[in-house]
């Protein structure tokens, strides 16, 4: 494993979490990811499945609970150290990345009582075997990433309806509808953090973020989502028919959703460009030890100029992406939400996102009719790095919200 040069002043610990993540992504990660890039969904989470023993040794190593401080049972890492070592997870598998870290509702559970901690946030960090996973839903089938625009001007028309309604009766709420088939770990979870439209309230601003387990009459789901990437990662729709959740499951009402969002997607988006940037770097070392090994025209491809310029080029990009991921993630997470930036959170999303993409398609172009073999890894890593640019919110979307985020709140001179 070699370390980048602007990797300067990694501590002792910083170098033994980043060698510990390496080895697990490349002996366990990447050989896994491959292995479950070629089974159907269905197969993926059947009992008996292989998926279910990575599971179990990602959750014995702690890697789902990264974010979580010590008082909880989390590691305690520093910003720094959480990106870091998602960086290397994410080199040997995005899709596995995300995963192990389905945990914004154990997050969320943090924001809410002592007991929202005792009954979620507590037991997701001791499970030691991957049998407590959460999922995030937000989007909807007839609502994208438009739930995610919060800020922008349209979060605030009342005419856009919603697809998943929560209703008060007395202490309890009754949620009815649907979250799409994107939900991430949507079909195995075991608790979700839920993005619902509260009655009478207008507009997308006026929703909720729920947290409860999804044991409750009336949950059901969907079966999981076929891809062409990700393959790895399990999303299905999660459906609610009369759901009832008591009133102090309500981490954050309408009178607050709008920052509160914007202040969790200031730390989901840096995360999943972080994971973008060990996805693009993983397309750019296959490349580069390709092209030193593959004869071309009589000579290494590596020393043929314009071979070169593009592995240059791949690697500006990658090295790019991480220093813009690692500030906006590193700055999000260590402040309170109020000064959290979203517009730096979604400039590294959608920057290293097509970082990812870019370097992979150079790469498969490297290898020319070799990359579009199943043979060789460069393949799945295209594709994979195609599904970043929607995951967590699609970066066309995103640049617009993230626009109106400058175009209001950027310093005037």
């Amino acid at each position: 494993m070699r370390y980048f040069d602007l990797d300067l002043g990694l501590t002792d610990e910083d170098r033994e979490l980043k060698t510990a993540a390496h080895g697990f992504a490349a002996e366990v990660m990447r050989p896994a990811s491959v292995e479950f890039d070629k089974m159907s969904p269905e197969e993926l989470i059947a009992p008996g499945s292989p998926y279910w023993d990575f599971m179990k040794k990602g959750y014995q190593l702690g890697y789902h609970m990264l974010p979580f401080p010590e008082q909880v049972g989390g590691p305690g890492l520093s910003p720094f150290q959480i990106s870091l070592v998602m960086e290397e997870l994410a080199w040997g598998s995005f899709g596995l990345t995300l995963a192990l870290n389905t945990t914004l509702g154990a997050a969320a559970a943090m924001e809410g009582s002592q007991k929202l901690i005792d009954e979620f946030t507590i037991p997701y960090c001791a499970c030691t075997d991957g049998s407590v996973v959460g999922c995030w839903a937000i989007t909807e089938p007839d609502h994208g990433s438009d739930t995610l625009m919060a800020g922008y001007p349209s979060f605030h028309d009342p005419s856009i309806g919603a697809g998943c309604q929560a209703r008060l009766e007395g202490d309890e709420y009754v949620i009815n509808g649907q979250k799409a088939a994107w939900v991430s770990g949507g079909t195995i979870a075991t608790s979700i953090l839920l993005m619902c439209h509260i009655e009478g309230r207008p507009g997308r601003a006026g929703s909720g973020m729920f947290v409860f387990s999804l044991d409750r009459p009336g949950v059901s789901k969907g079966k999981p989502l076929d891809k062409i990437g990700m393959r790895e990662l399990n999303q299905g729709e999660i459906y609610f028919d009369n759901v009832r959740v008591p009133k102090e499951y309500l981490v954050h009402g309408p009178d607050t959703y709008e920052a509160d969002l914007a202040a969790h997607l200031s730390m989901t988006t840096p995360m999943v460009g972080t994971w973008s940037v060990g996805l693009a770097r993983a397309a750019f070392e296959e490349a580069l030890a390709y092209c030193r090994e593959r004869r071309q025209g009589g000579k290494l491809l590596v020393d043929h100029p314009n071979v070169q310029q593009k592995l240059f080029d791949m690697f500006r990009k990658v090295e790019a992406a991480r220093q813009l991921c690692r500030a906006a993630f590193v700055h999000n997470w260590s402040n309170p939400p109020r000064s959290r930036k979203p517009e730096y959170g979604f400039a590294a999303k959608t920057f290293a996102a097509k970082a990812s993409f870019e370097v992979a398609s150079d790469a498969v172009q490297l290898f020319g009719s070799n990359g579009l073999s199943r043979e060789y890894l460069i393949e799945k890593l295209f594709r994979d790095a195609r599904t970043t640019m929607i995951c967590d919110g699609s970066d066309d979307s995103l640049a617009i919200a993230g626009g109106h985020f400058v175009a209001q709140t950027y310093p005037r001179a």
